[in-house]
């Protein structure tokens, strides 16, 4: 199923990697869905990133709690993702920045996309980038790009979605400098 046809995307994160491969096995095994990323990622954690419809989705995730137990570090289960957040995790952004910029950072991965979707689904913001957990200690992070009352908008959409020990930082860049553009995206 492509990434852009997905109903419903769920993410685990384990604290073990070799657990986290047997999640893997578990997802796939259990209903049909896509899996968008599965990899060890910083500090010594599993990533997995997969969707499909909706019923399919709830199952595996299901699956996947219940293999993963006491090394899960975090998890979603999101119905309805926005569309344009599909297109950020498989990396095919295109948008330019605008007019304010909004810079989100959260201590999972699963923070991220859900406050992502959250940025998204409050205003007409883009997403610039996405960040997940390679290289950040298994931080997520992302920028995001419109007018400043959008980009506002959205960073309060974030606040107000997102777990607060999850959120590590949500700022604002008001007129970037042409620069620092480049640094965002």
């Amino acid at each position: 199923m492509p990434l852009s046809a997905l109903q419903a995307l769920a993410v685990i994160e384990t604290s073990s990697i070799a657990r986290g491969f047997v999640v893997l096995d578990a997802v796939v095994k259990k209903a049909p869905v896509t899996v968008k990323v599965a990899r060890p990622v910083s500090p010594g954690r599993f990533l997995l990133v997969f969707g499909g419809d909706v019923a399919s989705t709830l199952e595996s995730i299901e699956e996947a709690r219940s293999i993963a137990g006491s090394d899960v570090v975090d998890e979603l289960f999101l119905s309805g993702v926005h569309h344009a957040l599909l297109p950020a995790i498989d990396r095919a952004i295109v948008a330019e920045p605008g007019e304010a910029i909004g810079i989100v950072e959260t201590s999972t991965v699963s923070a991220a996309i859900l406050a992502a979707d959250a940025a998204l689904k409050a205003t007409a913001v883009a997403v610039l980038r996405l960040h997940l957990a390679l290289g950040v200690g298994g931080k997520g992070w992302f920028t995001l790009a419109g007018p400043l009352g959008d980009v506002e908008a959205a960073l309060e959409a974030v606040k107000q979605t997102a777990k607060p020990d999850r959120l590590i930082a949500v700022e604002l860049i008001a007129r970037p400098h042409a620069e620092v553009r480049g640094f965002l995206s």
